[in-house]
């Protein structure tokens, strides 16, 4: 029941008129609206006492920065938390990751595994202040500001002291754009190119979290799926973007797969070739799963069709369901 309410407060999410929706759909609208009204309220009160430093503002003494978006999943910020937490790895620098552990913390998991072997740290806790504080006295901090580590990488970028290694020197939030109790030194929101924000709507009514206004706060913004759109959209986002804030740098990304694994053995990859002249059914309970299965069907597959689950699905929990649905299309 769950499941399919949230299937249909997606589809109002991402209509573009309403007159297309079922009568379900319709007649939840009026519903929807309140609440989106209540919520703009909620917003607008939060982010009113945080200006007026009501409530108290977090500073940590190494550089914070912030992966996040204005509407609801999908927008490629964990994928970009593991790029910038790799580049800083390169360095010689040592990230800590820290998470709202959203969702079973399937994401943190993610990102144990692909990060495994670098010296990243990682803090799961809704309070990411009190958590970064407490991993920072555990570990330390290193001050990636002074000058002689400026000079040991120009001598050999690679060479890391092996005390300092293990001190934190960059924080990197995932999905915390509106986790305004912790400074940041770097703002950056993520959009989806394919989803973009929907009908522009506020929660539950719509998938904004916060109404676009709130790119001004953005020190860059990354467009994610820019492979899977036309120029033109991309021009649109663009425009859209800088009508905001006319000096935010804007940058394109694409997720490029590189193999396939079992479920189980995920050591074990299998060649992307395997998909070409193949019949795919794509299962998924990801935040947008309209660019996954879009970029199957780039990679040759003779037909592709789907199941979509919502974001962090469970699905030990509905495991009969999904292997019947599973016999039916086979």
């Amino acid at each position: 029941m769950m499941e399919k309410l949230r299937r249909v407060v997606n589809e109002i999410a991402y209509a573009q008129t309403l007159s297309h929706l079922p009568p379900l759909h319709r007649s939840l609208v009026p519903f929807l609206s309140i609440a989106s009204s209540l919520y703009k309220l909620a917003v607008s009160l939060r982010c009113s006492l945080y200006q007026r430093r009501f409530f108290q503002l977090h500073r940590l003494p190494v550089p914070v920065i912030s992966v996040g978006n204005l509407s609801w999943g999908g927008n490629g910020k964990t994928p970009m938390v593991e790029f910038i937490a790799l580049c800083f790895c390169h360095y010689g620098i040592s990230p800590l990751v820290l998470s709202r552990g959203y969702g079973g913390g399937d994401e943190v998991n993610m990102l144990r595994r692909h990060l495994l072997g670098t010296p990243t740290k990682f803090g799961v806790g809704a309070n990411r202040a009190a958590v970064a504080s407490r991993l920072i006295q555990k570990y330390g901090y290193v001050d990636i500001g002074k000058s002689s580590w400026h000079e040991k990488q120009y001598l050999d970028e690679k060479v890391q002291d092996s005390v300092d290694s293990e001190k934190i020197g960059v924080v990197v939030l995932d999905d915390a754009m509106q986790h305004w109790s912790l400074w940041r030194d770097l703002d950056i929101v993520m959009v989806n190119g394919l989803t973009l924000w929907g009908n522009l709507q506020l929660l539950p009514r719509g998938p904004l979290r916060e109404p676009l206004t709130a790119l001004s706060r953005a020190d860059a913004v990354v467009i994610h799926h820019a492979d899977l759109v036309s120029e033109h959209t991309l021009k649109y986002i663009e425009s859209m973007v800088l009508g905001i804030k006319k000096s935010v740098p804007i940058f394109l990304t694409k997720l490029d797969p590189t193999y396939l694994f079992e479920v189980g053995t995920i050591n074990a990859e299998i060649p992307l070739t395997a998909l070409h002249e193949a019949n795919i059914l794509c299962v998924s309970a990801i935040g947008s799963a309209e660019p996954f299965v879009k970029q199957i069907q780039k990679m040759g597959a003779l037909y592709v069709d789907r199941i979509d689950f919502s974001d962090h699905h469970i699905f030990h929990v509905r495991f009969v369901f999904v292997r019947k649905l599973l016999e039916d299309h086979i």
